[in-house]
């Protein structure tokens, strides 16, 4: 199975940009969106359609425009989970899990800590989701969580180490990323490529792509009892629809 995660930034802009056109060519099983920035009757979903994912689940923010996640699937998932069931998370849309025989996916988008209050909010949601995914990894051991982290893991994932006040690479963030993988998930870019510097978010800032200082913040992570089937977990850093470009992991499944 292949499974794609894009944080759009925007569906709509991303579609005028190509992305159907690109997933068409990319033509995994499985998207993951986030920050969709819209809801699903505001988009073309015949396009989608017919590019080949007849089935589509959507779960926005309450705040138009904001946040929200997604995700596009060519078969029919057993089982679809919006949200977590937790009010202060699930108000700005960020998690949607589908189930297909025996392995689920999800799609998280993390928020980012831009000021003090957003990053309280975001430390809350971390600590919460982990206990979340715990519990839900006793009920769907073979579990992947695709999406936007907003944290860097180690040095190699951002361009410039020394940014260690900045929300995204704080002690404390990394900490808690490294406590999530600790706990029985697995980065699988990392897992497969212990050395490969390569990131899948830049600022619109200072030609920041075009220079690659950029940070590494989407994975795709894959609970222990997945780890022999990763086939493969790249980042498609070609891909130019949004700030962020998107991630791919291949299970054999």
């Amino acid at each position: 199975m292949k499974i794609i995660s894009y944080n759009v930034n925007g569906i709509r802009a991303a579609m005028n940009k190509g992305l159907i056109d690109w997933l068409r060519n990319a033509n995994p099983d499985v998207v993951c969106l986030q920050e969709i920035k819209a809801m699903k009757e505001q988009v073309d979903i015949e396009a989608i359609e017919n590019a080949g994912y007849k089935y589509h689940y959507w779960f926005s923010a309450q705040k138009k425009g904001y946040s929200g996640v997604a995700i596009f699937s060519k078969t029919e998932p057993e089982h679809v989970e919006y949200g977590t069931g937790i009010e202060s998370m699930d108000f700005e849309g960020r998690n949607l899990r589908a189930d297909f025989n025996g392995l689920s996916i999800m799609s998280m988008y993390l928020p980012s800590g831009t000021n003090d209050a957003r990053l309280s909010h975001k430390f809350e949601y971390m600590d919460m989701i982990h206990q979340y995914l715990n519990e839900l990894r006793e009920e769907r051991p073979n579990l992947i969580v695709c999406g936007d982290y907003n944290i860097c893991h180690e040095e190699i994932d951002i361009h410039n180490p020394k940014m260690k006040g900045v929300s995204g690479f704080l002690p404390e963030e990394r900490q808690w990323l490294g406590e999530f993988i600790d706990s029985g998930f697995i980065d699988s870019f990392r897992y497969l490529h212990p050395e490969r510097q390569e990131y899948s978010w830049w600022s619109y800032r200072a030609n920041a792509r075009a220079n690659n200082k950029g940070w590494r913040l989407d994975y795709g992570m894959v609970t222990e009892p997945l780890q022999e089937k990763i086939k493969r977990s790249v980042i498609l850093t070609e891909a130019v629809h949004s700030d962020h470009c998107p991630i791919l992991v291949e299970i054999d499944h």
